[in-house]
């Protein structure tokens, strides 16, 4: 395939992930979410499926955590967007042959165990995307 198959979630930097479930269950009026440690990434993670999209809440668990220097410099909101792919590699080395700065060129494991990588803000106007894949379908 050569392009991403649909946005599979977006990313929102929480400091206080409790409270941050309990405003988006109101919101939503989802009560179930999905919540899971990502140890190489730092973070706490709070999922709510709506449609076929996730709304990822993500909140530091130290200070070396990508999230909390995101919260330093910045206030809490969006933090990524990420889309689903079949083939993680091959869009990384497609991006990176077209240009696009990397932030990881090789995937790692991230929440529910997909496969994920990030692509620089600085070559997509200052949005930090995120390419996941189901690990499975490698």
């Amino acid at each position: 395939m050569d392009h991403f198959i649909k946005i599979d979630h977006i990313g929102i930097a929480v400091r206080d992930l409790d409270a941050a479930i309990e405003t988006y269950r109101a919101l939503t009026n989802i009560e179930d979410c999905h919540t899971e440690v990502v140890e190489e990434m730092k973070v706490k993670t709070a999922f709510f499926k709506i449609g076929d999209t996730n709304l990822e809440l993500v909140c530091a668990v130290d200070e070396s955590s990508p999230i909390h220097q995101f919260l330093e410099k910045n206030r809490e909101g969006i933090h990524h967007m990420a889309f689903q792919t079949d083939d993680i590699r091959g869009d990384l080395k497609r991006l990176k042959d077209q240009g696009f700065k990397l932030i990881n060129e090789e995937p790692m494991v991230g929440a529910h165990g997909k496969l994920i990588a990030f692509v620089h803000p600085k070559s997509t106007n200052g949005v930090l995307l995120e390419l996941c894949q189901c690990e499975g379908s490698e």
